[in-house]
């Protein structure tokens, strides 16, 4: 399965980090971004990495060149920032089969491996980690709404008064039939081609789309203070981590 990291962004709610890199590059314990994608991807199978660059684009590809730990990577351009959709079909070419979608600006510990599982199931058009999150928080993210079974029945971006409290993390799995409905979207309020409208129209199609509630964290590294965040998490598991293993080390 070949996996998509969409990392076009400036990251100007980021600055001053991003500053002098684009918003992908941004370090968080130690590590760009973008490593961090690479790296689970890669853990969950990623055959091909297919990343969509932009603003600062040929920072990313000297760092990276073409493969990162022996798994290739192949680089689109988004010319202009008009959203995820429209990010998404610079990568259509590229992609014949069932894919993974990760944003390369969230930092997850969390069970990607459980949505890659159920994309693989034939019933399955497509897959997502979805959160809980408190209420009053729900309209800043594309908000889903699930049948009985754990389906997804409606997914809208950012509403002002939001149907669940269940929100769209930065990782999904779909077949290629989102790129069909990707090229049907129309502009939102904001100008923006909307991923959430290309999920709304891959529904009412008749798809079938799975939500798998995240189990652990993640977080979406939109300001400093979310570095922040996601660097202090990733020391404490580091730590823990250590610490189980001398734990378990004969004296």
């Amino acid at each position: 399965m070949k996996a998509v990291v969409l990392a076009a962004g400036k990251g100007t709610r980021l600055r001053p980090l991003t500053e002098d890199k684009p918003k992908a590059m941004v370090e968080v314990n130690g590590k760009p971004l973008l490593t961090h994608a690479f790296e689970q991807l890669i853990g969950l199978g990623a055959e091909e990495l297919i990343v969509v660059v932009g603003y600062r684009k040929e920072d990313i590809i000297s760092y990276y060149d073409d493969a990162f730990e022996g798994v290739p990577i192949t680089y689109t351009h988004q010319r202009e920032q008009k959203g995820l959709a429209h990010a998404l079909l610079t990568a259509e070419e590229h992609v014949e089969d069932d894919f993974m979608l990760m944003l390369g600006d969230n930092i997850f510990q969390a069970n990607l491996e459980d949505v890659v599982k159920r994309q693989r199931e034939s019933r399955t058009d497509a897959a997502f980690l979805v959160e809980e999150v408190p209420w009053e928080e729900a309209s800043r993210y594309g908000v889903c709404d699930t049948n009985d079974y754990g389906e997804i029945t409606e997914v809208i971006e950012k509403p002002d008064d939001p149907p669940s409290n269940l929100v769209m993390t930065g990782f999904y799995t779909f077949s290629p039939a989102i790129f069909h409905a990707a090229k049907l979207v129309q502009p939102s309020d904001r100008g923006e081609y909307e991923i959430s409208e290309a999920i709304d129209l891959l529904l009412q199609s008749g798809r079938t789309i799975d939500a798998i509630r995240l189990d652990g964290w993640r977080i979406d590294v939109g300001y400093p203070e979310d570095r922040d965040r996601a660097e202090a998490k990733l020391q404490d598991a580091e730590a823990e981590s250590e610490a189980e293993t001398s734990e378990s080390s004969p004296s």
